[in-house]
């Protein structure tokens, strides 16, 4: 059996990581969905292979990847820049 992980990340046609923009450049507020109907919301602070991090009032949250079911951003990000 084969397990695959998803990855949060997605890459636009120049091939910039969406997540890249979201994290480093911006530091936008964002809602993470889970799988369970939980909503978290917090800025993105770091994220690997198969978890993310996010910060929320000074409480950070480490979130594995495949319990993500969407992620939404609290504004629209500019990925020509």
């Amino acid at each position: 059996m084969k397990l695959e992980v998803p990855m949060l990340y997605l890459v636009d046609s120049a091939g910039a990581r969406i997540t890249d923009q979201i994290e480093r450049k911006e530091k936008v507020p964002l809602t993470v969905f889970l799988t369970n109907g939980f909503q978290l919301r917090g800025v993105l602070k770091s994220f690997d292979n198969f978890t993310i991090l996010i910060e929320t009032e000074g409480r950070q949250q480490l979130i594995f990847k495949h319990a993500i079911s969407t992620f939404a951003p609290s504004k629209n990000i500019d990925l020509e820049s």
